[in-house]
C-alpha cells in the first residue's frame, strides 16, 4: 500500500504551534471587531492589573497588523504606478513627500472628528481613526522603498524580461516583486517601528478638552503614567517587549530568511542559519497537505486548459490573437483615461484644501509666527545633536557587526527588536534618570528623540554592511591592507548609501518624535520646551485649531526644504560617488 502524508502520524507539534498561532490571531480580529461594534464610548476604563495586558496586547498587535497589511497594499499599487507612469509619478512622489513630513498627530483632529461623526453610535469610528493613524507611521517609508527598488532594476535585466516577452504580470511576478523584495522586508521592520512609536497616542487620543481610549497597551501605558503606577509601567514595557519578539520569531525572521534567496549580490552574511519556525511550517503536516492540494488543483487546471488549447484550430488562435491586441489597446486607453482623471482629481483637491488653508492662516498674527519660527529653530538643533550622536556611535557598531557573521546571529535579533520597540513607553523610566543626574528638560527632550531615532542609523548602517561583497573584502586581505585601510576604503565609502537612507529616516522620525518629546505628562505634571513640537502638542490638547495648523504648515515646509535641498543633494552624491554596482 503506498504510504502518503495522510497515512502518517497527521497531528504534530508544529502543527499544533501553527494552529494556536492562527487561533490567536483569529481571536483578536474577532475581539478588535467586538470592540469595533460596541456601543459609543469614547473613554475605555482600562484595567492596570497584570491578567488584563495580554487581552489589551493582543489588540495593539491585531491593529498594528491591519494596519500594515493596508500600508503594504497602498505600496504595491501606488508605488507601482509612481515607478510605471510618468504622469503619476508627477504627482504621487511630491504628495507623498508633503504626506511623510506631517506628523502622526497632525492627522489626528480630521481622522478622529470625521470619522466619529461618520460611525456615532459605535467605537468603529474610533477603532478606525487607531489604525488609520498607526497606518501613517508605516506606509510612506514602505512606498518610497518598494518605487526606488523598482526604478533601480538593473537595466540588464529589464531587457532580459522584454526579450522573454513577459506581460506587466508575470514581469511583476518573476523580476520586480523578488528583486525589491530584500528591501521590502527590511523596511517593513522600520515601518512596524514607525506604527509602534506613536502607539500611545493613537491608542489615548486627546483633542481639546475631550478624550478618546481605546483598550490596548498604549492606552494602558498612558493611565499608569498618568496615574504614578510604577509597576504597571514596567509591566507594560515587558509585554511590549513579549510582542516584538514574539512577533519577530513567528513572522518577521522567516520572511527574512525566506527573502534572502532574491539577493544579486553574495555578502558576508550568505551563511545565514534557518530560523525555528521556518523548520517548523516546513514539518507542519498541515502546510505540506495544503501544499500538495494546492499544486494538484493547479496541475487539474493547467492539463484541462492545455487539452483545450491542443484543440484550438489556427484560425481561432488568430482570431484570439487580435482580440487580444484589441483588447490590450483599449485597455491602454483606459489606463489613461483613468490616470487622467486620478490626477485631475488630486488637483482639484489639492487646490481646495490650499485654498482653505490658507483662509485659516490668515488669522495668525506676525508674532505668532515670530514664535512659531524661534520654536522651529530650537527642535531643528535638537534633531541635529539626535542624528550627531546617532551617527558617531552607530556607524561604526554597525559597521563591525555586519562584517562578522557570527556577530551578525547574534546582534541582528536583539538590534531588530531594539528598532521596533515604541521608544515613548520608556519615557517615563529614561526621564527619571535625566532628572536624578540634574539635567534640564531642555537636554531631556533632546536625549528622548535619540531614544528612538539612533536605531534607525543603525538599522540602515548594518544594512549596508551586510551588502559588502566577500570578493573586495578578501582582494583587501590578500593586499594586506591595515584595519585603517579596510574602514577608509571599503567599509565606510560601502555603507555611505545606507547611512544617509538611515539620516533621511531618522530625521523624518526626529521630527515627528518631537510632537511627544517636547511635551510630556510626567509625575503629574506637564513638561514642555520651546520646540514647535511642543507648539503641535500644546496645540492639539488645547484644540486651538489656527495654531495648530500654522505649527503644522511650518514643519511641513521646513522638512520638505530639507529633503530637497539638503538630503536630496547627499543623496544623490551617495549614488554618484559611492554606489556599488553587482
Amino acid at each position: 500500500m503506498q504510504r502518503t502524508i495522510f497515512s502518517q502520524r497527521y497531528f504534530t507539534f508544529p502543527d499544533a504551534v501553527i494552529l494556536g498561532l492562527l487561533a490567536i490571531i483569529l481571536y483578536g480580529v474577532v475581539a478588535i471587531g467586538r470592540e469595533g461594534r460596541a456601543d459609543f464610548h469614547p473613554i475605555t476604563q482600562i484595567d492596570l492589573s497584570v491578567s488584563a495586558l495580554p487581552y489589551y496586547t493582543l489588540l495593539s498587535g491585531i491593529r498594528g497588523a491591519v494596519a500594515y497589511i493596508i500600508s503594504l497594499g497602498f505600496t504595491l499599487i501606488v508605488g507601482y504606478a509612481a515607478a510605471k507612469s510618468r504622469a503619476a509619478e508627477k504627482v504621487i512622489i511630491p504628495l507623498l513627500d508633503i504626506l511623510q513630513s506631517i506628523p502622526v498627530l497632525g492627522f489626528l483632529p480630521g481622522l478622529l472628528l470625521g470619522l466619529v461623526a461618520v460611525f456615532p453610535d459605535t467605537n468603529t469610528g474610533l477603532e478606525l481613526a487607531a489604525i488609520i493613524m498607526i497606518f501613517t507611521g508605516q506606509v510612506w517609508n514602505l512606498t518610497f522603498s518598494y518605487y526606488s527598488s523598482l526604478k533601480s532594476i538593473p537595466l540588464d535585466l529589464q531587457e532580459a524580461s522584454t526579450v522573454m516577452g513577459l506581460g506587466w504580470k508575470e514581469k511583476l511576478i518573476k523580476l520586480e516583486l523578488p528583486f525589491s523584495g530584500v528591501n521590502l522586508v527590511w523596511n517593513s521592520l522600520l515601518s512596524m517601528a514607525g506604527g509602534w512609536f506613536f502607539l500611545i497616542p493613537c491608542e489615548a487620543m486627546t483633542l481639546g478638552d475631550r478624550e478618546y481610549r481605546l483598550p490596548g497597551i498604549g492606552a494602558y501605558m498612558d493611565v499608569a503614567v498618568k496615574q504614578g503606577d510604577v509597576q504597571a509601567i514596567v509591566s507594560a514595557v515587558i509585554a511590549m517587549v513579549l510582542l516584538i519578539v514574539i512577533m519577530d520569531f513567528f513572522i518577521w525572521r522567516p520572511i527574512l530568511s525566506w527573502v534572502q534567496k532574491f539577493r544579486l549580490e553574495q555578502s558576508t552574511s550568505s551563511q545565514v542559519s534557518e530560523p525555528l519556525m521556518q523548520l517548523w511550517i516546513r514539518e507542519s503536516k498541515i502546510v505540506r497537505a495544503i501544499k500538495i492540494f494546492y499544486r494538484h488543483s493547479m496541475l487539474k487546471n493547467r492539463n484541462k486548459f492545455s487539452h483545450l488549447k491542443r484543440k484550438e484550430s489556427s484560425f481561432f488562435r488568430v482570431t484570439r490573437t487580435k482580440n487580444e491586441r484589441g483588447r490590450k489597446i483599449r485597455s491602454d486607453r483606459w489606463i489613461r483615461l483613468v490616470e487622467a482623471i486620478l490626477v485631475v482629481s488630486v488637483i482639484l483637491l489639492g487646490g481646495y484644501g490650499v485654498f482653505k488653508l490658507f483662509t485659516l492662516l490668515r488669522q495668525v498674527t506676525f508674532v505668532t509666527w515670530l514664535m512659531l519660527l524661534r520654536n522651529t529653530f530650537w527642535t531643528f538643533i535638537r534633531v541635529f545633536l539626535a542624528l550627531l550622536i546617532s551617527t558617531l556611535w552607530a556607524v561604526p557598531v554597525g559597521i563591525w557587526i555586519g562584517t562578522s557573521p557570527k556577530r551578525i546571529r547574534f546582534a541582528q535579533p536583539i538590534i531588530q527588536v531594539l528598532a521596533s520597540f515604541p521608544a515613548p513607553m520608556l519615557y517615563p523610566i529614561a526621564l527619571g534618570a535625566f532628572f536624578a543626574l540634574k539635567m534640564s528638560f531642555d537636554w531631556a527632550a533632546m536625549f528622548l528623540m535619540l531614544l528612538g531615532v539612533q536605531w534607525y542609523v543603525l538599522f540602515n548602517v548594518l544594512a549596508g554592511a551586510l551588502r559588502i561583497p566577500l570578493e573586495l573584502n578578501y582582494a583587501l586581505a590578500l593586499m594586506k591592507a591595515s584595519r585603517w585601510d579596510r574602514w577608509k576604503t571599503l567599509y565606510l565609502p560601502s555603507v555611505f548609501p545606507a547611512l544617509v537612507t538611515g539620516w533621511v529616516t531618522a530625521a523624518g522620525g526626529a521630527w515627528n518624535a518631537s510632537v511627544v518629546a517636547e511635551y510630556i505628562f510626567f509625575r503629574g505634571s506637564i513638561l514642555k520646551t520651546g520646540g514647535l513640537g511642543a507648539t503641535l502638542s500644546v496645540a492639539t490638547a488645547s484644540g486651538d485649531f489656527t495654531l495648530f495648523a500654522a505649527s503644522l504648515t511650518l514643519m511641513v515646509v521646513f522638512v520638505i526644504f530639507l529633503n530637497r535641498f539638503v538630503w536630496a543633494r547627499i543623496y544623490h552624491l551617495a549614488q554618484t560617488r559611492f554606489r556599488m554596482d553587482a
